[in-house]
């Protein structure tokens, strides 16, 4: 009997055992899928402070204690400065579909809140393009940094091409590096049609539609002529919108010499007049601290454990096909 005891407590030991592992794997999958908000935050750094240190760093090494004391005196008294302007610095770098849109909406936002027209706001832009309606509305978040008469500048290390290039005509001042790549004013489309393999295959490929324009040129349906000449059309539609809505920013650019598709470096874009001045952000930042204080402003959105993981795992597929 009391080896009886012994296994059915042994039994009902290791099936408790079971059941609450069971619970707390359940507990922690639902925790791990259930989607949270995260938390947003925006992030305001003094860049001046950061210069500052830069400086002091390089100084304590080559300066006398006499020369360092009066150089740290001079700039606290330069900062003590009533009534000094203010730049705000906002970083976009974009993608093909503006993805960092929301972020910048949510900047421009709060700066908006507090700048004033003797301010300014400067936008480090990074930018090859991408669909038309995103890069629009990145656009339009930058408009409304002019409608309330704050001078605006985009910085272009890089590139700002193709809506890149519609984001940086907003702005009153345009600053690229010499070997910024600039412009790019044209419209691409483009799809396979996979019509000829599905016939092959004995696949059949039905499209119905209400209206005769509401899909022309298909992936998978045969396209005729009337379908290619409509879709040329519409394409050339939105390269006009593109070019008047240069044409009204930058009104001194010869839109019939850059509106080709093109693109420039910085050197050969300054005289077409598609950029106003060749130097970099780190120059430009530089030369505006002399009259102003600095304040770097940044919108994050942390991602999702979820998120997160789906990114990592992206990555490493895309290492293993080498890119």
């Amino acid at each position: 009997m009391p080896d009886a005891l012994a296994d059915y407590l042994l039994f009902l030991a290791q099936g408790v055992t079971v059941v609450v592992l069971l619970v707390a794997l359940i507990l922690a999958v639902t925790r791990f899928a259930t989607p949270r908000r995260p938390a947003s935050r925006l992030r305001v750094k003094n860049v001046n402070d950061h210069y500052d240190r830069l400086r002091d760093k390089l100084a304590e090494a080559v300066l006398t204690k006499s020369e360092l004391k009066a150089r740290r005196q001079a700039a606290k008294a330069v900062r003590r400065i009533p009534g000094r302007p203010r730049v705000f610095v906002l970083d976009f770098t974009g993608d093909l579909r503006a993805s960092r849109v929301g972020n910048l909406r949510e900047e421009i936002t709060a700066v908006l809140g507090l700048a004033t027209p003797s301010d300014e706001v400067v936008v480090r832009l990074t930018n090859p393009g991408g669909t038309v309606n995103d890069q629009g509305l990145a656009a339009s978040q930058l408009q409304r940094v002019r409608q309330r008469d704050i001078p605006l500048t985009v910085c272009v290390d890089t590139v700002a091409a193709s809506g890149g290039y519609m984001m940086a005509c907003v702005a009153n001042r345009i600053v690229a590096a010499p070997f910024a790549i600039v412009g790019s004013i044209g419209v691409i489309s483009a799809l396979p049609n996979f019509n000829r393999l599905l016939d092959r295959l004995g696949v059949d490929y039905e499209q119905f539609t209400g209206g005769e324009f509401k899909r022309t040129v298909t992936m998978f349906g045969r396209n005729t002529d009337a379908d290619r000449a409509k879709a040329g059309e519409q394409v050339a539609e939105i390269h006009e919108l593109f070019k008047d809505f240069v044409h009204r920013q930058r009104p001194q650019v010869d839109l019939e010499r850059v509106a080709t598709g093109e693109y420039w470096y910085g050197s050969d874009a300054l005289g077409l007049n598609l950029v106003d001045e060749l130097s970099t952000s780190d120059d430009y930042l530089l030369q505006a601290r002399e009259r102003g204080d600095l304040f770097q402003v940044s919108y994050t959105v942390p991602l999702s454990r979820i998120r997160r993981l789906s990114q990592t795992a992206t990555g490493q597929v895309m290492k293993g096909f080498g890119y």
